[in-house]
């Protein structure tokens, strides 16, 4: 049997010792919670916060995200493709998400502010319209992705290559350039 939870608070415990059933969660707040390495396949996660928690190592196969809201969270190694994509909607701010991989999700104007991103898998994504607002992307994974009117004007170490990445209308700061051009083996001075 599957569980139903609404509006509730979950906060300061590790779910090794106490782990969650599988079910549905509408609305909850999850904080200082350490999932790591949980599994978490098959949940339905709809409009929660996730505040100070660690899903490092989590799987996610099958789960839904929609319409929710990570905060000061640290998120190593997840593998968002392998969500329910048909609904997934997110945002981050100020979190921690190196070796992600975001492979083929349609992500069109998701919210990223202030997070670390290095060696994040961003290979055929739809990008349309994200702000990388203060993101670290070094590392980073773009091939195939479609970037256009994404802003870059904030964001640092990343190599985008405009011969195999759509870039149309996609904004950069002049300090952005070398990470532009770094495919074309030249040295900008």
């Amino acid at each position: 049997m599957l569980t139903y939870q609404y509006d509730q608070a979950y906060e300061h415990f590790h779910a090794s010792d106490k782990p969650f059933e599988t079910g549905e969660y509408e609305a909850c707040v999850f904080s200082y919670i350490d999932f790591g390495g949980a599994n978490l396949t098959d949940f339905n996660f709809s409009g929660c916060v996730f505040e100070h928690c660690n899903l490092s190592g989590v799987r996610l196969d099958g789960a839904i995200l929609r319409d929710c809201q990570f905060h000061h969270c640290k998120m190593l190694g997840l593998r968002f493709e392998t969500c329910n994509t048909l609904i997934f909607s997110v945002s981050f701010a100020d979190c921690l998400l190196d070796h992600s991989s975001f492979y083929q999700l349609k992500l069109k104007k998701m919210p990223l502010q202030r997070c670390s991103l290095k060696e994040v898998d961003f290979t055929e994504a739809d990008l349309s319209e994200v702000n990388f607002a203060d993101c670290n992307l070094m590392d980073a994974l773009f091939d195939r992705t479609i970037l256009e009117k994404a802003n870059f004007t904030t964001a640092q170490y990343y190599r985008i290559d405009p011969n195999t990445n759509n870039i149309k209308k996609a904004k950069f700061s002049l300090d952005g350039l070398p990470g532009l051009l770094s495919s074309y083996n030249i040295e900008i001075l």
